[in-house]
């Protein structure tokens, strides 16, 4: 196989339940369908933090956020004189690619800082100044400029994109350079207001039984997000309209592909930052929608599928766990990379399942043979195993243990319970000695900063501290 080109869609706030090929025969998400319909659909895939800025850093470097150093979404320095470069001494898998070659463009969310700046193997730079916001006339950046792009936010992000596809196509005519296009949607993150008013109408009769509006949470009350949408319909609206509008362009990115004569040469990886909830649990949000920061498994699962036709099997539903440390290991071994020295990674790479060589099922969960999946927020830590999830806070905030194989729905938390005891040891012992290894103790570990989800104002660690700011916002 000649070295492919990559598609890597990315949107944002997505839960894993808020897709047709997931189950969902409420939300209209045919574009996603027909990418899982053609390739592999991951069942458990893992986000490394559930939160967007951690989790879109741990996925390009392949790194946890106690390793990076990206602990919460970045609140400030994004644009300006003060903007903060938080991976500038990172290895991305970006900078992998174009140094083999590849010509690297970005359409859509950055949210990593110094968003005015080319970064991490990028020649192609269309971003949003900050994280997200108002749906029409976003803020953008296009050739280093602030701008502020008339219409649709994610229809602009899309055009961005097929202009980039189109010039691909012409320049692949002439030589054979490969490209990776990064397409980073806003959506669906919130406001879910502004969105194309006949798909949200097209909504109206729904029952959002896929969104239970339960009592709040307890960690929930004093949460704005909570407290303004739990039970109202048309914010469900407005987030299932989000999502639609946004299929409907990735169908357009398919067409594209295919109309170019470049689909068969194109890995189309499509990903959301972080999971999220509508109601599910008694809140609305990711991570940090609930204090303490919780690890829902609709905070951390996220949708995962990858399509290539002709070289990944095609309909395949893989239910073993993987997590977004393994997508940079992965990514490069698929594409015949070398994985750059140092860094000590985490993840391990699932190229042979991507080729066929293996089977989709995954390995049976034995906690010994490090068969676990690991994600963390702040204080908040994570081992998930096929069969049981344990959460470790340390000693100021509550820890939580679920036995997945019977309660799925992580509604009896067996923290406390003597029957459980030695699993919960066992547990401890392993998401000790895991983070041990891969950045627990270090100066960018992330319990030695008070991280509670309302943003992050600096890079921290190493020489990139500047303590002349705090560098989160306390709870």
């Amino acid at each position: 196989m000649s070295s492919p080109n990559v598609l890597f869609i990315l949107t944002d706030d997505q839960g894993p339940w808020a897709t047709g090929c997931s189950g969902n025969d409420e939300i209209r998400t045919p574009g996603i369908d027909r990418i899982a319909a053609t390739g592999i659909r991951f069942e458990h895939f893992l986000c490394a933090s559930p939160v967007c800025s951690p989790s879109r850093a741990s996925f390009l470097t392949g790194r946890m956020p106690s390793q990076h150093g990206v602990h919460d979404w970045i609140r400030e320095g994004n644009t300006g004189p003060d903007a903060a470069t938080y991976l500038e001494d990172e290895v991305t898998y970006t900078d992998v690619l174009a140094t083999h070659g590849y010509n690297v463009g970005l359409s859509g969310k950055w949210h990593l800082g110094n968003s005015q700046l080319v970064q991490n193997g990028y020649s192609h730079w269309y971003v949003h100044q900050r994280g997200g916001g108002d749906y029409n006339d976003a803020p953008m950046i296009r050739e280093g400029k602030l701008i502020d792009e008339p219409g649709y936010v994610t229809n602009r992000i899309t055009d961005d994109a097929l202009d980039f596809l189109d010039r691909q196509a012409t320049d692949q005519t002439q030589e054979a350079t490969p490209f990776y296009l990064g397409v980073h949607y806003t959506a669906p993150h919130s406001p879910w207001t502004g969105h194309p008013q006949d798909i949200v109408d097209s909504y109206a009769d729904c029952a959002f039984e896929s969104c239970p509006q339960e009592p709040i949470h307890p960690w929930a009350k004093g949460h704005g997000l909570s407290e303004n949408c739990l039970g109202k319909r048309d914010m469900l609206q407005g987030y299932f309209a989000a999502v639609t509008a946004m299929d409907l362009d990735v169908l357009r990115l398919l067409d594209r592909l295919e109309t170019l004569g470049l689909r068969d040469d194109t890995l189309v990886v499509f990903v959301s930052d972080n999971g999220f909830s509508c109601g599910h649990h008694g809140f609305w949000g990711k991570g940090n929608g609930t204090f303490p920061l919780n690890m829902y498994e609709n905070s951390v699962t996220v949708p995962f599928l990858v399509s290539h036709p002709g070289h990944v099997p095609e309909g395949v539903v893989a239910s073993g766990l993987y997590g977004a440390c393994d997508f940079f290991p992965t990514l490069l071994q698929y594409l015949g990379l070398p994985e750059p020295e140092g860094g000590q990674r985490p993840g391990r790479s699932f190229a042979n399942l991507l080729t066929g060589s293996a089977d989709a099922s995954g390995n049976e969960s034995v906690i010994v043979d490090g068969v676990s999946r690991y994600a963390e927020y702040g204080a908040s830590r994570m081992v998930r195993t096929e069969t049981w999830k344990y959460v470790d806070r340390g000693q100021d905030l509550p820890g939580e243990l679920y036995h997945l194989a019977e309660d799925p729905d992580e509604r009896t938390n067996l923290i406390d319970d003597a029957g459980a005891k030695a699993r919960r040891k066992e547990l401890h012992g392993v998401l000790t000695d895991w983070f041990h290894l891969h950045g627990a103790g270090g100066e960018r570990d992330g319990r030695l900063w008070d991280v509670t989800g309302g943003g992050q104002l600096r890079p921290v660690g190493g020489t990139r501290e500047a303590a002349d700011k705090p560098a989160f916002i306390g709870h």
